[in-house]
């Protein structure tokens, strides 16, 4: 998949020193779009510091990364769905942490009937909800206007941002 993004702690951090990602641990991540019947955006309101994302979450070991964006789905938003298109890979490096993330993207519709999230304890220590927007450009708003108070919460919303608007361009 197609690297379309990357982003350096400086993007979001513009004060910060860079460190040299030599050291960093790797982390891979499948994250989606999603759309249902009516064109309505999934998304996670994250309470606690106070933004929203897109569902998706990182792939286990073991784990390809279609079955890994399966489990995330249904683990965070309960839903079931087909990839329609990759949108591709965002690379982040987060030098607070020492971690290079690289998250792969999809535009998803769902498929069945929407089933009860099952958060982990660390989602629901962060106030996880899901929200459902009425379509991409709602999406795009409500992302664009959060507020992020925790450490991840800007790359988050950069990233996600990116791809909602990547996302549109594919729907067109």
């Amino acid at each position: 998949m197609n690297v379309i993004k990357t982003i350096q702690e400086k993007d979001v951090y513009p004060a910060s020193t860079e460190l040299n990602p030599a050291n960093f641990s790797t982390r891979e991540a499948a994250r989606a779009v999603v759309l249902d019947a009516k064109d309505q955006v999934y998304l996670l309101k994250v309470g606690k510091y106070g933004y929203h994302k897109l569902p998706g979450g990182g792939i286990e070991a073991g784990e390809d990364i279609a079955k890994g964006l399966e489990r995330e789905l249904m683990e965070e938003i309960g839903v079931k769905a087909e990839v329609q298109s990759e949108i591709g890979s965002i690379v982040e490096y987060r030098d607070q942490l020492k971690v290079k993330q690289t998250s792969y993207c999809f535009l998803t519709r769902q498929i069945g009937e929407q089933a009860p999230s099952s958060f982990d304890p660390g989602e629901l220590a962060e106030d996880f909800e899901v929200i459902i927007a009425k379509d991409i450009d709602e999406a795009i708003q409500i992302v664009s206007k959060g507020n992020p108070t925790s450490y991840d919460g800007p790359f988050i919303v950069l990233r996600d941002l990116f791809l909602l608007k990547q996302a549109k361009e594919i729907l067109k």
